[in-house]
């Protein structure tokens, strides 16, 4: 078993039967607190909602016996491709079949639906006899297209949309491997039977012109969209455990922010939020509302045309102590109810009044940071560009009420599951506010963002592949400092080539077979150049991970600009029970097999073996 940061394990099942029988038995009879279970091609990735939990899991994995599993009988699914990929001469070389060879090879196997994963849709595919094995590519494409077939080791898959991968590309298929508003949405599911068939090109046919759906009437209390920003999306908690349908889990980047966010105007954390990357965001209100601004800090401005009472915000001042505000149902500010907090000496008089700019004047107004305000009916706001950090969440009271897609309202860039970006002329409706709930006071900022040119620290734990490098490695991973790359995104925070040595250096150059992995995830591809997984990055990953970085720095980590400069630790026993590798009872498959000595808390790197 290797520990893949301090909140999953991976259980090295040796076989892909194993890891059938595992996956069945955990998916049928899961840990408490497991957050959901990813078969792979050798292991499978357990995932908990705490270290507490995944120690608690851990130990108990040794008394688990998973009975023999029949599996399940699965459909015959025909794939139509024209063969003429970007990597295919390079297959023909790898392989010394010839491109017509390699042809032949693939669409003569039988390929069966093996497990999914790395992105909604995406099913890993085997064939007996392993016809064609050959390597990913030295360094992963930014942009495959969506369609791609396939090869890496001794598996085939299409990519179902464009998204990064390291795949070599041999064709391309019109075939439509994930639809949301089809039943099931994935075209191939864990064991079917797949086909490739050559074809000289791909003919679609058109769908009937249909009518455009009505558009909907405006929502009476909604934020209509001026101008987007660079980038902006609706983001809540994500889809966790749905990993074995390749959708990632997603949600708010920086999760300490929007659950900041959230409270601050009264909302429960799940609700959703709009990540603005860097700035630039214009909203104007349609109906009262009350907003937040947490993460990278930036300068907002109301502008209006008539300034209200300081009642009408919701919130007063008192000297006796602080006043909370609740908001009538139809989330009106000027229609709420105020309530007291408790008195002065159990917590000190704040000036909520100036906290939202409930009497300013002239008709524009700055807005408070990790504070509510209030933007009433037909008043803009405008969010400047951040003074330092990437990523701004704003909430507003009540939450956006937009339609789930797979039980959540948040963006996944890497899928496309979700709400499109945000973009102007977009109305965001607004929920309804309960009765009774008060808006938060003012708070320091969840995430201590460093100043531009200051170096961002990164505590990490080693493994579960750590043992995949050589000692140099480890040692320059936490020795050297890395700079963040302008093409980093959600998926993940890429680094600029080093300039003070080489590259990280495995000490093992054969293929490591997919397997699951977590946010925070530190992947190193063949450039020896790590990359950072964030909230969109795909479940499963074919390079091995060195270290994960802990899970209270992972919001930081969401706020890291291009040009950032950063350094990795290993993080500490005392760090908190959050940071240190819990201990686990030895594992076994069947056959038993030995099983080393498991490492001690305070080991800064573990030897990663199989127990």
């Amino acid at each position: 078993m290797r520990w893949a940061g301090t909140e999953a394990f991976l259980l090295d099942c040796g076989s892909l039967p194993e890891v059938v029988r595992w996956h069945a038995h955990l998916a049928a009879h899961p840990f408490p607190g497991q957050v959901d279970v990813l078969a792979a091609a050798t292991t499978v990735l357990v995932s908990f909602a705490s270290a507490r939990t995944a120690r608690a899991g851990a130990s108990a994995v040794g008394s688990v016996a998973p009975a023999e599993s029949a599996g399940e009988q699965g459909r015959t699914v025909e794939i139509p491709v024209v063969y003429d990929g970007e990597d295919l001469a390079e297959v023909a070389r790898l392989t010394g079949l010839g491109e017509r060879g390699v042809v032949e090879a693939h669409t003569g196997a039988l390929w069966t639906a093996a497990f999914g994963g790395f992105a909604p849709g995406f099913t890993y595919l085997v064939a007996d006899g392993d016809p064609l094995d050959v390597p990913r590519r030295d360094s992963p494409r930014t942009a495959v297209p969506a369609g791609s077939v396939a090869l890496a080791g001794t598996f085939s898959a299409v990519y179902p949309r464009s998204s990064p991968g390291g795949w070599q590309l041999i064709g391309r298929t019109d075939a439509v491997l994930w639809d949301e508003t089809r039943e099931p949405p994935a075209l191939i599911r864990p064991g079917d039977t797949v086909r490739y068939r050559a074809v000289r090109e791909l003919v679609t046919v058109a769908d009937d012109a249909t009518v455009a759906p009505a558009r909907p009437s405006p929502a009476a209390h909604a934020l209509v969209v001026e101008a987007p920003g660079m980038q902006t999306l609706v983001q809540d908690l994500g889809r966790p455990g749905l990993g074995d349908l390749g959708v990632p889990s997603s949600g708010a980047a920086d999760r300490a922010s929007a659950a900041q966010a959230n409270r601050l105007v009264g909302n429960d954390a799940p609700a959703e939020v709009l990540e603005v990357t860097l700035g630039g965001l214009s909203l104007t209100a349609r109906g009262h509302h009350v907003l937040a601004l947490t993460g990278a800090p930036v300068t907002g401005t109301i502008t209006r045309s008539a300034d209200p009472s300081p009642t009408e915000s919701g919130l007063s001042t008192t000297t006796a102590g602080a006043t909370r505000a609740g908001t009538a149902a139809d989330g009106d500010p000027a229609t709420a109810t105020a309530r007291t907090a408790p008195a002065a000496d159990t917590e000190p008089p704040v000036d909520t009044a100036s906290a939202v700019d409930a009497a300013p004047s002239g008709h524009v107004r700055s807005v408070p940071f990790c504070a509510p305000f209030a933007l009433y009916d037909g008043e803009r706001l405008r969010l400047d560009t951040a003074s330092r950090g990437l990523r701004c969440c704003v909430a507003v009271r009540g939450g956006l009420d937009l339609p789930e897609v797979l039980g959540s309202r948040s963006t996944d860039v890497l899928s496309g599951t979700g709400p499109d970006p945000v973009a102007a002329g977009d109305e965001l409706p607004v929920h309804p506010v309960p009765a009774g709930r008060a808006v938060g006071l003012p708070e320091p900022p969840e995430v201590e963002i460093p100043d531009r040119g200051e170096t961002a620290v990164l505590r990490i734990v080693p493994g579960p592949r750590d043992d995949w490098f050589t000692p140099e490695s480890l040692a320059a991973l936490t020795g050297r400092t890395w700079r963040v790359a302008t093409n980093s995104n959600r998926v993940g925070v890429r680094f600029e080539e080093p300039q003070d040595g080489p590259a990280l250096e495995r000490s093992r150059t054969e293929e490591l077979a997919s397997e699951g992995v977590v946010t925070g995830s530190l992947q190193v591809p063949h450039s020896g150049v790590p990359v950072l997984f964030l909230a969109d990055h795909p479940v499963t990953g074919g390079y091995p991970v060195i270290a994960v970085v802990v899970p209270r720095d992972l919001p930081l980590a969401a706020q890291l600009a291009p040009g950032t400069d950063v350094r990795f630790e290993v993080a500490e026993v005392a760090d908190t029970a959050r940071t240190s590798p819990p201990q686990a009872a030895p594992f076994q498959t069947s056959p038993p097999q030995s099983t080393p000595s498991q490492p001690t808390p305070d080991q800064t790197t573990r030897t990663g073996e199989s127990a």
